[in-house]
């Protein structure tokens, strides 16, 4: 978890992804923050996230989005 906190933070370095519970439904996150995090995911763990994975409780939460990463791994 903590590559994934250290990419979201290189991000977005302005946003406390550590204590934020809704950065979709809070429009703390926008859709080019997401595309630049599903980029670096992909390159970072190896995998594929697809159309079908970008529902926006896969990215509300840090917890959330580690989830699909484990899931996807």
């Amino acid at each position: 978890m903590d590559k994934m906190l250290e990419i979201l933070k290189g991000i977005r370095p302005d946003v406390d992804f550590q204590n934020e519970k809704s950065l979709i439904d809070g429009n703390v996150l926008d859709s080019f923050d997401i595309i630049a995090i599903v980029g670096e995911f992909d390159d970072a763990f190896g995998i594929d996230i697809d159309v079908a994975d970008l529902e926006p409780d896969n990215f509300n939460t840090i917890e959330a989005m580690w989830e699909l990463i484990q899931s996807l791994q």
